[in-house]
């Protein structure tokens, strides 16, 4: 394992994404779509499972680098014994075919460098057979082919089942390569200009984040994380993905490898809040719509995530000729717990459109339907036992969160009707409804004698997932027993001052080994301090949280306190999510406690 998954930085084109190492190599990327079989895994094996590295010839890692301003272009800079050189990474939005351009410019003296294009398709297994004609490197296996070129023109040679390119700049000089993956069986696709597109990725980043309404002290780190989010937008559906990657550990050395590029319904209201209080009132519509798309169908059958576009079948399973990063094996592609029964999905979906409808955003006319469809299969359903928020693989239990997300949903359907008395919908059984679950949590879900809710019934577990209780309304903030749970949760989950999502000591999730803490829960820990009037630790905790972002603002899904290393899946959304969130709570807050 060469690299940290704090070294990597992300580019993108709305489709897929690709992380660059801090040494310049390319080591994951899958085309054309995020779930798009990888044709560089090497962060998930070793080099021959495909990589492209562009650095200095006998060059470490980069001196330093940046984003260009508010933009998703990746500038690396090298500073060597004979000059300096930078490196300039993107992906332009596609027209058809994905691209990606690399810009190696001389800014002092005269530096060599080095390329090395290993190709590798279907994560790494498959060695595709590479031709020279036109002026391209031509690689081909099955459906896939890429084409490879530069302006101007770099001389490239093969070794070791390789594409590797040897030249020198000097100040001034500019050379381009172009990457572009297409279908095998299609003609040539069309030459793209690297510079002209360069002039208009970073034009169209730059007045998407001025769109930002956000101008609060933390704007910097606001921006970076809603670039990111876009980023993992899937841009034909609206459909944004957990991560761009797959089975980064949550241990290292575990088992707790999962793969996170689909859409999960969880983080919905937590996206829609942080696109339209940020200003981007047309990407919350296409998450929106994407969301009505996607639980169309049997109340019965509501996942709790989905593909890009809504598919609804993600069978997951191994990949055994990749070792796992870091030797975290096995590799999984797909996920399994796309068949688990998790109750609180339609608190989420309900609460969704309950605020996207209080924002002004227009209904669709079906929508409403749909909505009273899931409350009349939920009024049974509640209290059945599920696996709850953390899609836990042990045995099904009646998790605190799940019910107080049920009793959410109950709560927007009948608001939903009392401001809009126009709808259908019978607001008395869901009052019942919703008085009856908050009866139940408040005495089989809280431990009197701790002064905390708890994970489950009858369980003596914490789970971070209870701050939300107050954020979503079930309590007001100064009641007794949220104040108990956020002071518990800090105490009993806190790891060095961040919080884990519930104890793994007794492996009641079905999984062996521990886990990291994890960044989403410290963000709602700062929204708990917040709204339980402790201001000065909430800005504390948000300012160490944000200090935890690797050097271009990137962070994971978890982080380990020890080792002081981001761990999981990255970048992460709800993750950035948080972050987003946290920073507009506090800009309400006095910051006088």
């Amino acid at each position: 394992m060469a690299q940290d998954i704090d070294d990597y930085a992300l580019i993108g084109d709305h489709q897929t994404a690709a992380l660059i190492s801090r040494d310049g190599s390319i080591d994951w990327l899958c085309l054309p779509r995020f779930d798009s079989g990888a044709c560089f895994a090497a962060l998930l094996g070793d080099e021959d499972n495909g990589h492209w590295r562009l650095a200095p010839k006998g060059a470490g890692a980069c001196t330093r680098r940046a984003y260009l301003d508010d933009s998703l272009v990746l500038e690396s800079v090298w500073e060597t014994g004979t000059g300096t050189v930078k490196v300039i990474d993107f992906m332009p939005q596609r027209d058809r075919a994905p691209d990606v351009i690399r810009i190696v410019e001389g800014v002092s003296g005269s530096v060599e460098m080095a390329g090395v294009l290993r190709l590798r398709f279907d994560y790494g297994h498959v060695i595709p057979w590479v031709r020279r004609t036109d002026g391209h490197r031509i690689a081909v296996a099955g459906p896939d082919s890429v084409w490879l070129r530069s302006e101007p023109e770099v001389h490239t040679y093969g070794e070791h089942f390789s594409t590797r390119s040897d030249f020198t700049v000097s100040a001034g000089d500019r050379v381009a390569f172009v990457l572009t993956w297409h279908p095998s069986h299609e003609p040539r696709p069309r030459l793209l200009d690297p510079y002209e597109a360069l002039r208009s990725s970073l034009e169209d980043w730059r007045a998407w984040a001025a769109r930002c309404t956000y101008r609060g002290p933390y704007r910097d780190a606001v921006v970076r994380s809603l670039i990111t989010l876009k980023a993992l937008t899937y841009a034909p559906s609206g459909g944004i993905v957990a991560a761009p990657t797959t089975s980064l550990p949550e241990r290292l050395g575990g088992v707790r490898n999962w793969d996170y590029r689909y859409c999960w319904l969880r983080d919905s209201t937590l996206t829609l809040n942080a696109l339209l209080s940020a200003g981007y009132r047309e990407e919350a519509v296409s998450w929106r719509d994407w969301l009505l798309r996607a639980i169309a169908g049997d109340p019965a059958e509501l996942q709790i995530m989905y593909g890009l576009g809504g598919e609804r079948r993600l069978p997951e399973h191994e990949l055994p000729w990749l070792e796992g990063y870091g030797h975290s094996s096995p590799v999984r592609v797909g996920n399994g717990a796309v068949t688990q029964r998790q109750h609180d999905v339609y608190g989420e979906v309900l609460d969704s459109f309950f605020f996207a409808r209080a924002h002004g955003m227009a209904p669709e006319p079906h929508a409403w339907k749909i909505q009273s469809a899931l409350m009349d299969f939920l009024e049974s359903a509640w209290q059945d036992p599920d696996e709850g928020l953390w899609e836990v693989r042990g045995p099904r239990r009646h998790f605190v969160h799940s019910k107080v997300m049920a009793w959410v949903a109950a709560d927007r359907a009948v608001r939903t009707i009392e401001s809009h008395p126009d709808l259908d919908g019978d607001t008395g059984r869901w009052r019942a409804m919703r008085d009856a679950v908050h009866r139940e949590v408040c005495e089989k879900g809280y431990d009197a004698s701790r002064n905390t809710f708890t994970q489950s019934y009858g369980s003596t577990a914490l789970d971070a997932a209870t701050l939300l209780i107050p954020r979503v309304g079930f309590l007001p903030a100064d009641d007794p027993r949220v104040i108990g749970t956020v002071d518990a949760v800090r105490r009993e989950l806190s790891h060095d001052g961040i919080i884990r999502r519930y104890s793994t000591d007794d492996t009641s999730d079905g999984l062996p080994g521990t886990e990291g803490a994890f960044l989403a829960c410290s963000f709602w820990l700062a929204d708990a301090l917040h709204l339980i009037g402790r201001h000065r630790d909430a800005s504390a905790l948000f300012d160490r949280l944000l200090s935890l972002r690797n050097d271009v603002g990137l962070l994971a899904e978890e982080y380990d306190p020890g080792a002081d290393r981001l761990l999981g899946n990255f970048p992460q959304a709800f993750s950035h999510i948080g972050l987003v969130g946290t920073a507009l709570t506090l800009a309400d807050t006095p910051q006088a406690d």
